[in-house]
């Protein structure tokens, strides 16, 4: 089917704000609350009582949730937590933008299993409340705002409808923030798929070199004179799940990286007891935003924490479309369909048929082609 023009006159979309290369690695909040356990009984109580009091950020009072969260959570059931990363303040980086970070976290009890599925930061959608600037790209609907504030709102009302699935929490995180966890747990060892070579904001210092399946690496301030590491500080850990174009896989194979150095954080940072003081709980209050109450997170910590002991990752892929000069993906009803069954069998709950196409309804008068993959 061919494609059909917009309509002539399109509506003003909100403010702009500068394009950048998100992170996934935003399962750095979902680490401090289930992995702390009786550290902050036992030494830093108070300390990250304020903290997680100051990420406090609730959805707004008429945002209906797709179902009775905290009758879940006082049960003990599966739970699920949408992450959101921006990418402000890390490796040169000063400007914000959108939530180019995007994973839906399940966290099962019973099976104690935390599994992420990655979603595509370039998946096109139609953003409830907002069909007449479609197609828009799921990292765009942190930037449209829902009933006047609370931007998390709209992407989780947008996932909701694409995937058919419940969306309970969730928790944004300034990658910025990251770098400071990583390096407060001694760094993490991570081996590399693949040979390359980054240099953030294509500057030509700062360079650093990673092997295929060697978990050192080399690094150079001047991009000349080479040092060898073996553990990845947290510049380091952002540079090597940052690359993208070189990656024969392009922002899949990002993905991946991004999901190992999560999964070495994970495991490495529930054992440390050195994260838990004050320093570090202001570091986190300055860099994470979460519906989750500090009573959530209490409950969380005395029924979920078991479910960091196995640490799953998978993703939704998507086909190139150019469309109006832009590259997006799309989503085929076959994967997504894969995506909303393991996102439902982890919560526990009944199979049931994947959301709308693209989220929201297609009003304007584009239409997009099916695809398959």
């Amino acid at each position: 089917m061919e494609e059909q023009s917009r309509v002539t006159r399109q509506p003003q979309r909100p403010k702009k704000r500068r394009r950048h290369r998100g992170l996934k690695l935003i399962l750095v909040l979902l680490v401090l609350i289930l992995g702390i356990g009786g550290f902050i009984a036992a030494r830093a109580y108070n300390s990250a009582k304020d903290a997680i009091k100051s990420t406090y950020s609730p959805l707004s009072s008429s945002f209906k949730s797709a179902r009775d969260v905290a009758s879940v959570l006082k049960a003990g059931k599966p739970i699920s937590v949408l992450l959101l990363g921006t990418d402000t303040g890390s490796l040169d980086r000063s400007y914000t933008g959108r939530t180019d970070s995007i994973m839906i976290a399940t966290i099962n009890p019973t099976t104690k299993t935390t599994t992420l599925v990655s979603i595509p930061r370039d998946s096109m959608v139609s953003i409830p409340g907002f069909e007449a600037y479609f197609p828009m790209k799921i990292n765009a609907a942190y930037e449209f705002p829902a009933n006047g504030k609370g931007h998390p709102e709209t992407t989780i009302k947008t996932l909701q409808n694409y995937l058919n699935v419940p969306i309970d929490f969730y928790a944004l995180i300034n990658m910025g923030g990251l770098e400071k966890m990583v390096d407060k747990v001694g760094g993490v060892v991570v081996k590399s798929p693949l040979t390359f070579t980054y240099q953030p904001n294509n500057k030509k210092t700062n360079t650093y070199k990673f092997v295929k399946g060697q978990s050192k690496y080399q690094y150079a301030s001047d991009g000349k004179h080479f040092k060898t590491y073996k553990v990845m500080n947290g510049q380091a850990a952002l540079a090597f799940s940052r690359m993208r174009y070189t990656d024969p896989l392009g922002d899949y194979g990002r993905q991946k990286r991004q999901r190992l150095v999560l999964t070495a954080l994970a495991k490495k940072s529930t054992n440390i007891s050195s994260l838990f003081s004050a320093d570090f709980f202001k570091a986190i209050a300055k860099n994470v935003q979460t519906n989750l109450s500090f009573d959530d997170i209490m409950t969380l910590m005395a029924k979920y924490r078991v479910a960091t002991k196995h640490i799953k990752s998978d993703h939704i892929q998507g086909v190139n479309y150019m469309y109006n000069g832009q590259s997006f993906q799309i989503l085929s009803d076959t994967n997504r369909q894969k995506a909303t069954n393991l996102i439902r069998q982890n919560l526990d709950l009944q199979a049931k048929t994947t959301g709308n196409r693209f989220g929201g309804q297609v009003t304007n008068g584009v239409v997009i082609p099916e695809v398959s993959n």
